[in-house]
């Protein structure tokens, strides 16, 4: 049935090694691709050499500490995910030394036959191999690391599909060893997606149901819209691409031996509290109201939380505004306070 989608546009490209304008290509919302930013990097000089070659480079840093791997059978076909009752995954997480884990990988990328699917997920670079940044880093030209400091995360894997997704944070990830491909999708096309449940989930996000290798267009009739407005971003050893928060991605590593690092931040303050603590607190007090009534309530959120914040003041004297004024930690510690007794009651 795949044949039967649209065919998705390719992300736009850049070239150049000198460091990105990483605020500036986010506000352009749509992935960008940054051809041979990384190219230099040891890691990725490395990895052209062999998975092994780019395997004992990273066992430099290595102090020990035991990782998480995520193992699937073969039959899942690297696509980390649910099984048939969509209650319970269809892989399982074990902890063992990295260099355990490398030389898993390395086995079954020499050996023959089908690999059972293997990864270690988001791990942070610094925690588990500290010194590694210092030899292959992405520094923004305009400082924007040093006010925001990121999660800077190592993925290391073989064949492996992660579902389509989304994160609350920018993402740069730098395709350092082997090939990735990126579907993206533009955040209105979540119910073009089919989220499935909110917990449990593969990777602490809610994923597509949909099986982009096969998909269902019966069950999964409007999947051909989303691919209509989805990106495709195909990267090679040392590409970088950088898009913006809440984009839906579906992640394919390519080769028998992978390894991307990629770098989340956002410039929200951090007293800021996790938009998705409001949808789960709307689906208590909104969703199950009257139609009358919920269509009542957008217009009242448009108004006091996607509306402009100085209309909504101009009118009432300052020391009137209170939380209507911009939020500070403060406040935002108030708010909590007052959040919290009304759901305790």
């Amino acid at each position: 049935m795949a044949d039967r989608l649209p065919a998705p546009r390719h992300a736009r490209e850049m070239t150049g090694t000198l460091p990105p304008d990483l605020a500036a290509l986010v506000q352009r919302d749509e992935p960008v691709i940054l051809r041979g930013y990384a190219a230099d990097w040891p890691l990725v000089r490395a990895g052209r050499i062999s998975g092994h070659a780019a395997a004992n480079y990273l066992l430099r840093f290595d102090r020990g500490r035991p990782v998480t791997g995520y193992v699937g059978e073969a039959a899942i076909r690297g696509r980390f995910h649910y099984d048939e009752t969509a209650t319970a995954l269809n892989f399982k997480s074990q902890t063992l030394p990295l260099r355990d884990l490398l030389a898993r990988l390395l086995d079954g990328a020499d050996g023959e036959g089908e690999a059972p699917a293997l990864y270690m997920g988001s791990t942070d670079l610094d925690a588990y191999l500290p010194g590694f940044r210092d030899e292959n880093d992405l520094v923004p030209s305009d400082g924007l690391f040093a006010r925001h400091p990121p999660l800077a995360s190592i993925w290391i894997g073989n064949r492996t599909i992660a579902s389509a997704h989304y994160d609350m944070a920018n993402n740069a990830a730098i395709c350092a060893v082997g090939r990735r491909r990126f579907t993206l999708f533009p955040p209105d096309q979540i119910a073009n997606l089919y989220p499935g449940p909110l917990a449990p989930t593969p990777g602490g996000q809610v994923v597509s149901m949909v099986d982009f290798a096969r998909p269902d267009l019966d069950r999964y009739p409007r999947f051909g819209d989303a691919m209509a407005e989805a990106v495709v971003a195909e990267l090679e050893p040392g590409d970088l691409l950088v898009y913006p928060a809440l984009w839906w991605h579906h992640v394919e590593a390519l080769e028998t031996f992978n390894v991307l690092v990629n770098y989340w931040w956002n410039t929200a303050p951090a007293y800021l509290d996790t938009p998705m603590d409001t949808v789960m607190h709307a689906m208590l007090s909104l969703r199950d109201r009257p139609a009358a009534e919920k269509r009542a309530w957008c217009a009242i959120f448009d108004h006091y939380v996607f509306g402009d914040p100085e209309a909504v003041v101009a009118h009432l004297p300052p020391a009137s505004h209170g939380p209507l004024a911009p939020l500070d930690e403060a406040m935002a510690r108030r708010l909590r306070a007052y959040l919290l007794q009304r759901l305790n009651r």
